[in-house]
């Protein structure tokens, strides 16, 4: 009986995927000056000149269209490579980082969540996912034109589509970008299953991360991450046309380079709801719960820290100078939280330990994330030195507030740390404190209109509360419908006696 009910659900959810309607809402009014942040670029078409006008002489030949930007290969090969790195940062690197944090008992299971979650979130992406994301539609929410990837490979005229850089006529191959931000996708929805981590059914996991990927991560990667890309803006007139078609946050002007409000935030939020509907562990507060291996979750967060390099790098979508600055801030701002986090621990707790160097480096990776192409590296260093701290706060003081168990601090320092860099990328993208200022289609260069820190801070709010309101009720229902059929959690004798077991019929480790 429970096989058919969880089928079902299965069912219902897909359903629900391909079946679902855009909403209908008007574009909110866009700044022509705010309408060049810099983030992901949706595909662009390249303008093609007018025609000479009809003359009762004999004209001259009409110009011929200008020649469609070709990809580079060096910048090709770079974001292949920037994709592969974000693959390894969640398997393995997130599985493990995860797995050595809970009890013996349970590594099989979470390495088995965010290895599935991970394949899941790809086959989606690529059906349906990826369309509504990147394409044309509502500030909200995307279209269906890139359904099923249909329309990037052509084989009547046997070409492929390209998809828009940061720099007009660059353009790397539309698979490429595909395959790119469907790893953020993934990575994004596994990040949820730590906070619910040693208690929730493998079923209701799966079923929920359809639902919440559906409705919660792909409008906030619209809202944050869609334009149509430079090559059409000439003057401000096109400029706020353009700014027009792009996502809701976007046209407010908020700056987030890879992904502080639509991945860390997003999932923060999900999975601080997950812990407080499944509840509290069995013997939490009572028992001990310490991590079996520190050593999975050192080369866990290794792996992160090597990958997030393919994350933040590779979101300047070219290897060049944009993506240089974001691979030195990826390097020095996590640095500096791992030593923050570290003495900050050693102070308060008298030892420095392990868990808490891997923990600030991971806060870091967290807070440089938003910021990491915006800011100058003076800027990235202070934001890894106040995450690791703030983050430590997270984990100890904010989550004895809040009362949930946030089995492996996923709000403590992917929400705090997210929120924390999405407010600072505010700052210090302040051409006057070191940062890239605001880049200007029109003119082709930084603007010249003064920066303002404190309305650009304001903008960064918005976007931060739009993610946290807008994650937090998509989770809600989801989660409801979930437990309503098939049920969020394992029984308690299967609780105690491990998911590895229980779920898997599988053992990490014998003898």
């Amino acid at each position: 009986m429970r096989k058919n009910i969880t089928k079902l659900l299965a069912g219902i959810a897909c359903l629900c995927a391909f079946g679902l309607a855009t909403p209908s809402f008007a574009d909110a009014p866009a700044k022509a000056e705010e309408a060049t942040t810099t983030v992901v670029a949706a595909p662009a078409v390249t303008p093609v000149p007018d025609a000479a006008p009809a003359a009762t002489a004999p004209a001259p030949a009409a110009a011929a269209p200008a020649a469609a930007p070709v990809a580079n290969k060096g910048d090709t090969s770079f974001m292949m490579i920037s994709t592969l790195l974000v693959i390894l940062m969640t398997i393995p690197g997130l599985a493990l980082f995860y797995g050595g944090l809970v009890r013996s008992k349970n590594m099989l299971s979470v390495l088995m969540q965010v290895f599935m979650v991970f394949a899941l979130v790809i086959v989606l992406w690529c059906i349906y996912g990826y369309s509504i994301a990147f394409t044309e539609k509502t500030a909200f929410f995307g279209g269906f034109d890139r359904l099923f990837l249909n329309g990037i490979w052509d084989p009547a005229k046997g070409t492929f589509a390209a998809a828009a850089t940061f720099s007009k006529g660059v353009v790397i191959p539309e698979f490429v970008f595909v395959a790119f931000q469907g790893t953020f996708a993934a990575i994004t929805c596994a990040l949820i299953v730590g906070a619910f981590a040693e208690r929730a059914k493998f079923a209701a996991v799966l079923a929920f991360v359809v639902l919440w990927f559906t409705f919660a991560y792909l409008p906030a990667a619209h809202m944050v991450w869609f334009w149509t890309g430079p090559d059409l803006i000439t003057n401000a007139a096109t400029s706020a046309s353009e700014a027009l078609k792009a996502g809701w946050i976007w046209q407010k002007g908020a700056l987030d380079f890879a992904g502080g409000t639509v991945v860390h935030i997003n999932a923060a939020v999900a999975g601080l709801v997950g812990a407080i509907m499944i509840g509290k562990r069995v013997g939490y507060g009572r028992e001990s719960m310490a991590p079996h291996s520190l050593t999975m979750t050192m080369i866990g967060a290794s792996l992160l820290w090597v990958g997030w390099f393919g994350f933040n790098a590779g979101s300047s979508l070219e290897a060049g100078d944009v993506a240089a600055l974001a691979f030195v801030n990826t390097l020095l701002a996590t640095a500096a939280a791992t030593l923050s986090w570290v003495f900050g621990e050693w102070i308060s707790k008298g030892k420095p330990s392990m868990l808490g160097g891997a923990s600030g480096a991971v806060a870091g990776l967290v807070a440089i994330t938003p910021a990491a192409g915006f800011v100058g590296p003076m800027g990235g260093l202070v934001i890894g030195l106040l995450a690791g701290v703030i983050c430590l706060w997270g984990v100890n003081g904010l989550k004895r507030l809040i009362g949930a168990d946030d089995s492996l601090d996923v709000f403590g320092v992917h929400g705090v740390g997210g929120i924390l860099g999405a407010l600072l990328t505010g700052v210090f993208a302040a051409p006057q404190l070191g940062g890239q200022g605001i880049f200007d289609y029109v003119t082709n260069k930084m603007s010249a209109d003064p920066y303002s820190i404190g309305h650009q801070v304001w903008v960064q709010a918005q976007a931060v509360g739009t993610t946290i309101i807008w994650s937090a009720v998509v989770s809600l229902i989801a989660y409801k419908l979930v437990d309503i059929v098939i049920g969020l959690r394992v029984p308690e004798e299967e609780e105690r006696e491990g998911l590895d077991i229980t779920s898997h019929g599988e053992q990490a480790y014998h003898g």
